[in-house]
């Protein structure tokens, strides 16, 4: 049996209205949809790709005030898949024309990848394969 291919990243935001805008110019598009749920939670949701879903959720629950870790069990990160270092080099000029902070392209024996953080410090990265 074949393991089934991830559809769908969903991570938890403190204000969509400060992250939505904020989502909408790095995808360079509008969501897909916008939603109050009956579960208890807004979500935002973007189409990447013919087959994957990003989503950005608000709950009704006040979020605790801390910032984002990586080190703390759960989450480490999210990576979009980039084809070529080339075009790892276009998302550093596309992040530097929206005023977003990177930590510029780092080779790896296993890829490269940049690393960014969105307005709740959520680590989010572009990565390619070596090569």
């Amino acid at each position: 049996m074949t393991f089934p291919a991830l559809t769908h990243v969903a991570v938890t935001v403190t204000d969509l209205a400060v992250s939505t805008p904020w989502y909408r110019a790095l995808f360079g598009a509008d969501p897909a949809l916008d939603e109050d749920t009956d579960a208890g939670f807004h979500h935002v949701v973007w189409q990447l790709g013919a087959d994957t879903l990003f989503g950005i959720h608000q709950h009704s629950t006040e979020a605790p005030r801390e910032k984002f870790s990586e080190f703390r069990a759960g989450l480490d990160h999210v990576a979009f898949g980039c084809a070529s270092r080339a075009e790892l080099q276009t998302w550093v000029e596309r992040l530097d024309e929206l005023g977003l902070s990177h930590g510029g392209i780092v080779d790896a024996h296993y890829g490269s990848g940049v690393s960014f953080r969105d307005p709740d410090g959520i680590a989010l990265e572009f990565f390619a394969p070596p090569g």
